[in-house]
C-alpha cells in the first residue's frame, strides 16, 4: 500500500545558536500547515477571526469624537467655574473688612490695632460735612455720584475714612488714581480683587508677548464684572456699592486722561440712575470738575474748605486745656488762625507743640520758600531762554498783588478779628494774566486754588500771609515793573524779522510805498548799508 502524502510543513522561526567559533542556523518544521494565500485576503476577515479595517476605522473615529466631546465638556466646565470664581473673588472685595489699599490709607489717618481693629477716637475738630459724607458712604444717599473738591490738607480723605470706619468698610472699594493708565488698571484690579483674566489657563494656548489690548478696555471689563456684583448685593441688602477714586487730579490733563474720565463718568451716570454703585471722586484741582461738568446730570459737587474761625478757636482751646492743662488767651488763638487759618493739616502740627505762634511762623516761612522757588521774578536782566518761566512767575505775582489789594479793601477794624481769604472771579484772573492756561499750573502747585464757584484765592491763609510779606518788600513794585518791561522787549524781539537784500548797488536806494486807509499812496525812502557776507 502506498503511504499517504505528508501534509505541507511550515518552517519555524530561525534561532541563533552561538558557539565559540561559528554560528549554526537551524530551521525546524512546524506542526501547523500553511494556509493558502487567498484565505488571508478575505473581505471581512483578517485571517484570525478579528474585525476588519472598517471596524477599526469606526472605532478610531468614535474614540476621537469622544475625546473631543470630553475635552469640550471639560473646557466648558472650566470656563463656567472660572467665571464663578472671578465673581466670588470680586464679591469678597466688598465684604466686611478692609482691602490692602484701604488698610494703607487708614494707617495714614487713623490708629489701627495689630489685628485690624480700629480705634474709636474721633477728630478733635468737628466737621460740618461729616454727617453728609457718612450718609453717602453707608448708602443712605442714593441716586447720585459725587465730586469732593478742596485744597490739599482740608480733610477730604480723612472724613471718607472716618465714615468707612463706622461701617467696617462693607461694600466699599477704594483706589489711588495715577496718570499712567497701566498703573491705574493694576490699582483698580487690586481694589476689586480682579485679575483681568491674566490667570485664565486658556491664555496659555494663545500666548502673545505684549498685550493686544489697551488698559481702558481692561478697565471696562472690570466694570462689567462689578455690575454683576452690584446687582446681587442690591437684591440682598438694597444698598449700592461704593467706588472711591482718591486723588483724581493725578490723572493727566491730556487725551488719555480725558478718555478715562469719560469712561468712568459714563458708568457713574448709569450706576447712579440705577442705584447700583455710588462713585466718589476726590480731587485737589479744578480741572477735574471742568472736564466732568459738561456731561454731568447726576453729579453733586461737595466742596471741602478750611474750618471756620469760630470752630477752630473753640476746638483749639479745648484741645490745649485737655492735653496741656493750658488756658490759651483768645487773642493768641486769633493770631494762630490769622497766620495759618483753618487748615486741618496745619492745625494738627501746631496744636501739639508748646509754642504755637512759633510753629505758625515756621509754616509760613516754609510756604514762602516754596512760592519763591517756583515763582520768583528776575528783573530787567532776564535771559531770553527764561521767558516762559518768567511769564508764569509774573502772572503769579500780579495775582498775588491783586489779592493783597483786595484784602485791604475788605479788611475789618481791629487786629483781633479773624480775617477771611479774598477771592477774585476766574475770568478776571485770566484777564489779569492775559493767558487762560497759566492759572491751572498755579493751582497744580498749590499756590492758588479754584473752587467750584469759579473763584480764585490763595491756597491757604499761610500762603496769603506770604503774599502780604512779598508785596510789602522794599523795591518789589520796581522789580515787578522791570520784569514786565523786559518780557515786553523779548516779545517784541521775537516778533521782529530781518530782511537781507543781495546784489544791490553800493549806493542804491530802496523805495517803499505805503497805502493808507484812504487808498492814497505815499512814498518813503529806505536807506540801507551794504555789507560783505
Amino acid at each position: 500500500m502506498r503511504p499517504s502524502p505528508r501534509p505541507p510543513t511550515r518552517l519555524r522561526p530561525w534561532r541563533w545558536r552561538s558557539f565559540p567559533k561559528f554560528v549554526v542556523i537551524r530551521f525546524t518544521p512546524s506542526s501547523q500547515p500553511l494556509r493558502p494565500r487567498t484565505a488571508r485576503r478575505g473581505r471581512g476577515d483578517d485571517g484570525d477571526g478579528s474585525s476588519g479595517w472598517r471596524d477599526k476605522l469606526f472605532e478610531g473615529a468614535a474614540t476621537a469624537f469622544g475625546s473631543v466631546v470630553m475635552l469640550g465638556m471639560i473646557g466648558f466646565a472650566y470656563e463656567q467655574c472660572y467665571k464663578f470664581m472671578v465673581l466670588q473673588k470680586m464679591d469678597k472685595a466688598f465684604a466686611t473688612g478692609y482691602s490692602s489699599p484701604e488698610m494703607a490709607a487708614l494707617l495714614r489717618h487713623v490708629s489701627i490695632g495689630p489685628e485690624g481693629e480700629t480705634s474709636e477716637e474721633e477728630s478733635w475738630i468737628p466737621r460740618a460735612e461729616q454727617p453728609l459724607i457718612d450718609r453717602i458712604v453707608d448708602g443712605s444717599e442714593q441716586g447720585f455720584y459725587y465730586l469732593i473738591t478742596g485744597e490739599k490738607g482740608t480733610g477730604k480723605t480723612s472724613m471718607i475714612l472716618n465714615a468707612m470706619r463706622r461701617i467696617q468698610g462693607e461694600g466699599i472699594a477704594m483706589l489711588e488714581a495715577s496718570g499712567d493708565l497701566e498703573v491705574f488698571r493694576l490699582r483698580l484690579g487690586k481694589a476689586l480683587n480682579y485679575e483681568f483674566h491674566e490667570d485664565y489657563i486658556g491664555s496659555l494656548f494663545s500666548y502673545r508677548g505684549p498685550r493686544d489690548t489697551t488698559p481702558l478696555l481692561d478697565i471696562e471689563r472690570s466694570f462689567n464684572k462689578m455690575e454683576k456684583i452690584a446687582l446681587n448685593r442690591r437684591l440682598k441688602n438694597g444698598k449700592p456699592l461704593l467706588l472711591i477714586i482718591n486723588r483724581a487730579h493725578l490723572l493727566h490733563d491730556d487725551e488719555e486722561g480725558k478718555n478715562l474720565l469719560e469712561a468712568v463718568q459714563q458708568r457713574a451716570e448709569l450706576w447712579a440712575a440705577s442705584k447700583l454703585v455710588t462713585v466718589i471722586f476726590l480731587s485737589d484741582e479744578y480741572w477735574i470738575e471742568e472736564r466732568l461738568r459738561p456731561s454731568a446730570t447726576r453729579m453733586r459737587v461737595l466742596p471741602i474748605h478750611d474750618i471756620p474761625p469760630l470752630a477752630v478757636i473753640e476746638s483749639l482751646r479745648d484741645f490745649r486745656a485737655r492735653n496741656f492743662n493750658e488756658d490759651v488767651p483768645y487773642k493768641d488763638l486769633v493770631q494762630v488762625y490769622n497766620k495759618i487759618g483753618g487748615r486741618p493739616s496745619f492745625l494738627g502740627n501746631v496744636a501739639t507743640v508748646k509754642n504755637m505762634l512759633k510753629a505758625c511762623d515756621d509754616i509760613v516761612a516754609k510756604e514762602k520758600r516754596w512760592f519763591l522757588d517756583q515763582c520768583w521774578i528776575l528783573g530787567g536782566d532776564i535771559d531770553d531762554h527764561a521767558e516762559d518761566h518768567q511769564d508764569f512767575s509774573t502772572a503769579a505775582m500780579l495775582l498775588a498783588k491783586a489779592l493783597v489789594e483786595k484784602e485791604k479793601t475788605m479788611a475789618k477794624d481791629g487786629d483781633d478779628t479773624p480775617t477771611a481769604l479774598p477771592a477774585i472771579p476766574l475770568h478776571e484772573v485770566r484777564q489779569l494774566m492775559t493767558r487762560p492756561d497759566l492759572i491751572k499750573g498755579h493751582d497744580h502747585l498749590n499756590i492758588f486754588s479754584i473752587d467750584s464757584e469759579c473763584m480764585v484765592r490763595a491756597d491757604s491763609m499761610a500762603m496769603q500771609n506770604v503774599f502780604r510779606q512779598i508785596c510789602a518788600q522794599e523795591g518789589f513794585e520796581e522789580l515787578l515793573q522791570d520784569t514786565l518791561d523786559r518780557l515786553d522787549e523779548l516779545e517784541s524781539l521775537g516778533r521782529t524779522r530781518e530782511l537781507a537784500f543781495k546784489q544791490l548797488a553800493k549806493h542804491g536806494k530802496l523805495e517803499a510805498i505805503t497805502i493808507a486807509s484812504s487808498d492814497a499812496e505815499s512814498k518813503a525812502a529806505v536807506a540801507h548799508k551794504a555789507r560783505e557776507t
